[in-house]
This record gives structure tokens, sequence and C-alpha cells, in this order.
């Protein structure tokens, strides 16, 4: 091999059989080494020789030392080739094609396997030829195997490997990743301040200039502050800020476009592709808000919260909606009570100034605030406040009609109950707020339940009108409350409400009622048969318990017959003194006090049964019905009752029996005065609802003639036609019949009725409405009878009368 210089690149030659200087390059060549390459192969192709071994002998001991295999170099194929093809490549030989035919073929990818048909071979002369263009985008190498045969197949050489290149061409422009790249960066950036990345991508060969891209600016919109505001690394395709004043209030977008070109950015040689950056120029608070005006001002009622009384407008040039712009206010100085506060309008960032605490004219008339705003972020570095952030706000208070308070509410006080009445408890009165307006206040009473109280309208002195009584159902934990209203006599009056609240103190003014007022012992003293008793008392302490139970001593026989004895202070038993009680039913009365100061008394009656008991001390129920006070009269008139009660049920049935059988032995036919079953009984015609009275009675009715029938209106459906013959004769009912004749009677009837054809039922005529003109079915006129002709109709000679001219047109034998 020699290796040569051509145009800064490294070549390597050799010499062929035919002594023709073939050159390749170790990368890629120029145009004109490639059309070169391209001429020497069509002109002299090169040769591939199968290697051969050469052996030496050795004069040591006889070995036979091996010569190296000449290296084959690979084939460098330029992509993108005109042709003609095929075109050949290289010529493959066997140096025994002198002595006998050889066969050559070439297998691998490219050959035989995908893709196939790239490459092929004259089997006769070894001539490899490339068939189409390639592509090194598609494949950049092909390995091929040549091999040599004879002509029956049987291998000559060792196949040899043959590495194809396909040579990269500038056939691929740069390609950017987007169309459109988006990126930002803050306002007030220095230069140098990285903003975003773009990216192209070139198919070609990167290691050659081919791949090589590199990046510039071809444009910058708008042109503010300067054309070059941004500049971009050529070989990474980063951009930087170049210069310095970007301002969002000013430019809030640039857009810039890129160009990708390859060959090292040879604008001559290289191919080029354009890619658009937008770039956003992101805020920063560097506008302090500044008030629309130095001074403000508003007015707001007294009494009144929640309203807003002076708007506070405000401009800041940063991004709206943003911390950046939107305005916090604050109240420096005015309000050491906190009666108004600000709240920032979401929408257009103004100031809302709104009363959160009532305000008084009588105390302030007019309220001068400080107010200053701020953005909720902090200013930008090196950014100072504005003159303008602090303004002040003049508020004036309006004197309105206020209501009338009572000093103290609710107002309490203490009383005994039991008070007369007229007495007074106490004066409640109210205060007019309006100090500079001279009113008049009047009182009246708003909520009195118990109807106890009565207030003066000028003074508001309660005296009361009835006795107060602390065990009253009104009375809640022994407090009675009233409510009261005071009124002014302003433009438009006003008013106010008030509540008295009376504590009731007790007095013993209620005697202790005793517990239960029933009970029942047996009739013999033993130590189960007892009574606990107690008391009640609606006073509190200490005019309740302990209570003391007692006997009266008149009349004597109560203290003969019962004892009392105290358990606790609460409780006391009541138990028989004597071994033996009749069983009755007694009053026993009880004195019970309670422990007031004076005490109280009650005489309270306790009805005690004495009864027989049984082993557990129980009530028989003898002794039950006994102890209700059933003596032995008492018993018997109750017995003697019932005997009578059941014999008059007795005789009830006795009579309805007679009576039944007193109407099964009266003949059946009884005198026609007597007998209802043919008469008819006229009833008032009560007639039904609205729904109800649209109907036909004519359909009742037995006509006279067909005419005035015909000519009624729709709604007629049925007409009644009665035959105009002579009509039958019944058989006559003698007045007194045999009743054995009734059978016959009745079946002589039945008779004539069935073949009398002047009875109802008669034939009737049906009249129907006009139902359209023809149906889609189709006419059944021609439908004949299915019957044979052989069925046999005299059977209606057997029906009667009323089927005689039926069986006439059916029956009777063969007729013309």
């Amino acid at each position: 091999y020699i290796p040569l210089t051509c145009s800064g690149k490294l070549v390597f030659a050799y010499k062929t059989s035919e002594s023709a200087i073939i050159s390749y390059t170790a990368g890629s060549l120029l145009i004109g080494v490639e059309d070169m390459i391209a001429r020497a192969w069509d002109s002299n192709p090169r040769v591939i020789k199968f290697p051969r071994k050469h052996q030496k002998s050795s004069s040591a001991n006889g070995l036979r030392r091996q010569k190296r295999d000449w290296v084959i170099p690979p084939i460098n194929v330029p992509e993108n080739s005109r042709g003609p093809f095929p075109q050949m490549l290289v010529r493959i030989r066997s140096d025994q094609d002198l002595e006998k035919g050889i066969r050559y073929s070439i297998t691998g990818a490219g050959a035989d396997q995908p893709p196939i048909d790239v490459y092929n071979i004259d089997p006769v002369h070894g001539k490899m030829f490339v068939t189409r263009p390639l592509d090194r985008e598609e494949r950049a190498s092909y390995h091929l195997r040549a091999h040599a045969v004879d002509m029956n197949g049987n291998k000559v050489e060792s196949p040899i490997d043959l590495y194809i290149y396909v040579i990269d061409m500038n056939d691929n422009r740069p390609e950017f990743q987007n169309q459109v790249y988006n990126g930002s960066v803050a306002e007030g950036s220095k230069p140098g301040t990285l903003v975003m990345q773009v990216t192209a991508n070139d198919s070609d060969d990167d290691t050659t200039a081919n791949g090589m891209v590199r990046y510039r600016i071809l444009s910058q919109t708008p042109h503010m502050p300067i054309p070059n505001m941004f500049t971009i690394n050529s070989e990474t395709g980063d951009i930087f800020t170049m210069a310095a004043g970007l301002d969002r209030e000013k430019v809030s977008q640039y857009i810039i476009i890129v160009q990708a070109t390859d060959m090292e950015g040879n604008l001559n040689f290289g191919l080029s592709n354009t890619a658009t950056a937008l770039i956003s120029v992101t805020d920063i608070n560097d506008n302090p808000p500044e008030l629309t005006a130095r001074t403000f001002s508003g007015e707001v009622p007294e009494n009144r919260v929640n309203v807003v009384v002076a708007n506070l407008t405000v401009i800041d040039r940063d991004q709206p909606h943003s911390p950046n712009w939107a305005a916090q206010y604050r109240i420096a100085s005015g309000d050491p009570q906190g009666h108004f506060l600000i709240r920032t309008n979401p929408v257009n960032n103004d100031g809302m100034v709104t009363v959160v605490k009532p305000v008084d004219y009588e105390q302030n008339r007019a309220f001068m605030l400080t107010v200053i705003v701020s953005n909720k972020a902090p200013l930008a570095s090196g950014i100072q406040s504005s003159l303008q952030s602090s303004a002040g706000v003049t508020i004036s208070v309006q004197d309105i009609n206020e209501s009338p308070v009572f000093p103290t509410n609710p107002k309490s006080i203490r009383f005994e109950e039991g008070v007369p009445a007229g007495t007074t408890l106490t004066v409640f009165a109210a205060q007019d707020p309006d100090l500079f307006i001279q009113q008049t206040v009047r009182y009246s009473k708003l909520s009195d339940p118990a109807n106890w109280l009565r207030i003066n309208r000028t003074n508001g002195q309660i005296t009361t009108m009835a006795v107060l009584d602390r065990e009253s159902v009104y009375v809640r934990n022994n407090i009675y409350e009233a409510t009261f209203l005071a009124a002014d006599n302003g433009s438009p009056p006003a008013s106010g409400t008030g509540t008295l609240q009376i504590h009731l103190i007790d007095v013993n003014d209620n005697a202790p009622v005793m517990m239960p007022k029933e009970a029942q012992v047996c009739e013999r003293a033993n130590p189960r048969s007892k009574v606990n008793i107690t008391a009640s008392d609606a006073d509190a302490d200490p005019h309740v318990g302990p209570f003391v139970f007692e006997l009266p001593s008149y009349p004597p026989s109560v203290r003969r017959n019962w004892t009392v004895s105290r358990i606790s202070g609460d409780y006391a038993q009541l138990r028989l003194r004597i071994p033996y009680l009749d069983a009755e039913v007694y009053d026993v009365p009880i004195i019970v006090s309670d422990s007031g100061n004076p005490p109280l008394s009650n005489r309270s009656i306790i009805k005690v049964k004495v009864c027989p008991c049984d082993d557990n001390g129980d009530c028989t129920t003898t002794g039950a019905v006994a102890a209700a006070g059933l003596g032995t009269g008492a018993i018997i008139a109750i017995l003697i009752c019932i005997i009578i009660l059941l014999i008059l049920v007795l005789v009830f049935v006795m009579w309805m029996k007679r009576r039944e059988k007193e109407r099964q032995s009266k003949p059946l036919l009884i005198d026609p005065e007597d007998d209802v079953r043919d008469n008819i009984l006229k009833y008032d015609e009560e007639g039904g609802g609205e729904e109800d009275q649209d109907y036909d009675l004519s359909q009742l009715q037995q006509p006279e003639s067909v005419e005035h029938i015909i000519s009624k209106p729709v709604g007629v459906r049925r007409v009644d036609e009665r035959p105009i013959i002579a009509e039958s004769q019944y058989p006559v009912r003698h007045s007194l019949p045999h009743p054995g004749d009734i059978g016959d009677f009745i079946n002589d009837g039945l008779r004539a009725a069935d073949n009398d054809p002047t009875a109802p039922p008669y034939d009737s005529l049906l009249v129907f409405d006009y139902e359209g003109s023809g149906s889609t079915a189709g006419s059944v006129s021609s439908l004949n009878s299915s019957s044979s002709g052989d069925q046999d109709y005299d059977y209606l000679n057997d029906w009667g009368p009323r089927f005689k001219k039926l069986a006439d047109l059916y029956g009777g034998g063969d007729d013309d």
C-alpha cells in the first residue's frame, strides 16, 4: 500500500494486476476524488484474488512454515450514485481458473439475504456489481462472502470476506426537533442569562462536515430596545440574553427565527433549515402600586356595619391578577378602635373601605384615615416604593334616629311571692342615645305571660296587677320574665326592648299533700300489712320537709283502728292497731304538716282496702271483691239480674222459632190484596251526579211506531218493534185455587209465555252510526257457506213459534 495525500485527506493506493492505481480515503472524499474513484471502477475494475498458501521447508526439523495471507482492504461505494446500473465494483478471481472451470458466488446481507439483490456477481468471470443507488442513512456497510467452486460444485477456494462501506454525501438537511420552541426570561435579566435551547439533528455522518450543524439567529421581532437582544451558541443551540433592557411592560414577547446549517455552517455548500423560538418576558415586581388620588372621601350612617363607605382606586403596571399586581391596603393611622377595614376587589384591584364596627355620631362625627397600599409580592431588588403609595381618606358619620336603650338589659330584681296588687316593683326606664335631639320616650308592655305587671307610659314605673305566685307555670327556676318596649317620637320613630327578670322569693303558702290516695292491707295485722305514705309540697326549702304525719282525734275510730309511725323526714307507715278488721274500704284521714315558718297543715284522706290475704300477704280474689265494697245483698242482686237477662233471651229465641213455624204453615197463595209480588212501587228518582245525567230514557220505553224512532238523532242505538198480531191468551187463575194446583198453573203460564210472540223481549232494529266508506279487507259477500247442503234444519220446528220463520227458510225438505 502506498500512502498519498490528496486535498488534505489521507489516501491509500495499491496496484492491481492491470497496473491501475485505485485509491480510497479513510473518511469522506471530496467530490473530485469520488468522481475519480467512479471513473477508475468503470475503466479498470479492481481484481481480488483468493489468497494462496505458500510453504517453505525447515532445515532443522523438516517442519514447513506457512506464508502470511493477504489482507483484503474494504470496498468504498459512494451513496446516491447516478449509475448506470448495474455498476461494477470489483472482480474476484481464483488462480485455478486457468486449469479448470470456476463458478463464483457471493452470500450475505445485500446478496442472498435482505436487502436482497443489492449486489450480484457474474458467476463465470467473477465481476461483482451494485444494482441500485445506495443510501448510507439506511445502511452504512455490508459484509459479504465470496465463494469459488468447480463445475461439479466442489469448493475450490476458501471463502473470502468482503467489507463494503457506503461513502456519505451531504444529502440531508438539519431537522429541528420542534418547529416552535417556547422559552421565557425574567424582565430586567442581565446579559448572558440562559433563556432556552434549540436542537437540530442531521441524518448525515456526524463525524464528517456533512453532519456537523451550526446555529445562528436570522431575525428578532420586535427590534426593541435593540435588534440584537439575544445571541445563540452556534454549536449547542443555547440562546442567551445579549443586552440589558428587557421590560415586560414594553415588550412581553419576542419572536426569534433560528437557522441550522450543516457543513459546519458553510452557507455555500451546506443545507439549512429554520425554526421559531417564542421568548416570553416574565413579570417581576418592578412597578409599585400607585393610588390615583392623594385624598379620598366617604360617609357612613351611624350604627351600620358591613357597608362600603369609600372606594380607593390604584394603578399597577405589572401583570394583572398576579402577586406582583394584587394590592394590599393598610390603615396606618386614624382608626385606633378598628371601626374600618379595607378589602381588595379581586377584579379591578380597588380598595373598599368597609365598616366592621358600628360608629357613633355622638362620639365621632368624622374620621381621618391614612392608607398605605402595597403588593402581595415584595418589590424587586433595587425598586423603591412610590410616593403615591399612600393617601388620606376622610369619612363623615351621618346622624340617624337611634332606638332608646335600657341601661341594664336584662334587669333583675328580687321580691317575695304573694305581694298584693298595686305594689311598685321598680322603675324600668330607657335612655335616648340622640343627645342632640330632644325627643320623648313612651313605654308599653310587650310580653307579660301571666298578666301580672303594669308599666307607666311616661316614666317606666312597674307595678303589680295581681298577686305574684312562685309556683305558677309561668315561673321558670324561680324567675318570672316580662318584656317592655320603649319608643321615641323621632322621624322615623325608633324603639327598643328591655327584659325585666323578677326573682321570686318563696314563702310558705302551700300546704303539703299526702300520697298515695289509695292502698290496701290485710284484715289481720301482720308485719307485712302496712302502707308507706309520703307528702309533696309545691314550696321550696326550707318550707317543705321533714313532714309530720298524725291521725286526727275525731272520729275516735281512726285512732282506735289505725296507727302512724315515722320512717324518715318525708316518709311514714300506716298500719292496723287492732289484730283484725273487717274486709271493707275505709277512708282514713291523716293530717300532714310541713316545716315552714309558720308550718302549714293539710287533712288528707287515703282509701284503704282491707281484704283477706293469702300466706304471701296478697289479697285473695274473694277478698278483693269484698274489699271493693260489695256485700252479700249486692252479690245476690247481681245474680238476679243475670238470671232475668237469660230468661229474656230464651223467650226471644222461642218467639222467633214459633214465627218461623207459622210462616211455613201459611198457604202460598194468599189474598190478592196481601200479595205484593205484582205491585209496582214507584219511588222518587234521586238521580246520579253531573256525569250521570246524559242518558236516553227512550231506550226503556215501548215505541208506538217506527217512524218517530228513525227520525231521532244519532245516539239512539236500539228500537224494539212489537209484532202487530193478536195477543195470546194466558190461563185464568181462580181466586182461591187449591194449593196442589199451583204447579200446574205455573207450568201453563210458562208455556203460554214461551209461545207468545207479542211478549217482550221483541225483535230489535239496531241502528248503527256510519263508520267509513270501505274496508281494506275487501268484501265478504262472495264467501260461500262451508256447509255441504246435507245439514238437517228440521229441529228448528221444535223450537216454537219464534223460530217458525227460520224453520220455513231452511227446513221442510227439498224446495225449488
